[in-house]
């Protein structure tokens, strides 16, 4: 290994992480650190807090107390001094393209066909060609599985299809890191093996990945690590095999034996 590897940032690194609603505290000093390459799954119940500090690593959510930086570079946020400014918007958006992320719903844009949806961000957002991005798209649409689909509109296509339509669209931009929020968890029993199946290959090719899921299975085979959140903390964080086998906490004990 490097040295200039060895002594690189983590891709993700949350330090102390707070996040309220109201008088609804979210997400109670979040620590966590995602090495590049790695896939961090984050499993725990509905309320937990998942979902949104996923959303806060893009500056989707602001956050109300700590740092959260990728690949080095603080989110959302210029420090100067011991204080924090927020950004501008435009700037926070500079940021959000190199983090794609897929939502459990597919959000594409339904008069425009698979194609379409993938080709968009990089010729709005990026300034790319429209024979460039084609290529690009149909490149992605191919390595997700949808090679036939490509001129088809949302509506013609499964949840399973426009989910991995909506994988492909994020890879458009290049990310440096990848966001899943529950991706699987709108589509029917039978349609979640295919969009497992191409986050599985994004892993091997050595996307970093942050998975919120109830795919315990995928937690499993893929995960670097599994980190159980409850209440906004991290209740237990471990190697996926030994948080799934052998939970050290009784309330990741507990959760488990309802999911499992």
């Amino acid at each position: 290994m490097s040295a200039s590897t060895q002594t690189a940032p983590p891709m993700v690194e949350a330090v102390a992480v707070s996040k309220s609603f109201g008088s609804n505290e979210v997400l109670k000093s979040i620590s966590l650190r995602v090495e590049h390459g790695q896939v961090m799954c984050v499993i725990g119940p509905s309320g937990s807090g998942k979902s949104t500090f996923l959303r806060c690593i893009n500056h989707l959510e602001r956050i109300d107390a700590g740092r959260l930086f990728v690949d080095g570079e603080l989110i959302g946020y210029r420090q100067r001094g011991d204080r924090l400014f927020e950004m501008k918007p435009v700037d926070a958006a500079r940021q959000r393209r190199d983090i794609g992320m897929v939502f459990q719903h597919f959000n594409l844009f339904p008069h425009m066909t698979a194609l379409e949806n993938v080709m968009e961000a990089p010729m709005r957002v990026k300034g790319a060609t429209k024979r460039g991005a084609e290529a690009r798209g149909r490149d992605l649409l191919t390595r997700v599985g949808l090679k036939a689909q490509i001129g088809h509109y949302p509506a013609q296509l499964s949840g399973g299809q426009q989910q991995r339509v909506a994988i492909a669209r994020a890879l458009a931009m290049d990310p440096k890191l990848m966001l899943f929020d529950e991706p699987t968890s709108a589509l029917d029993p039978e349609l979640v093996g295919e969009v497992l199946d191409v986050m599985r290959e994004l892993a091997r090719s050595g996307m970093t990945m942050v998975v919120v899921t109830h795919e315990m299975g995928f937690a499993r085979e893929v995960g670097d690590s599994l980190v159980f959140m409850d209440g906004g903390v991290v209740v237990e964080a471990g190697d996926p095999h030994d948080v799934l086998a052998n939970p050290q906490h009784e309330r990741t004990r507990a959760f488990l034996s309802k999911v499992l």
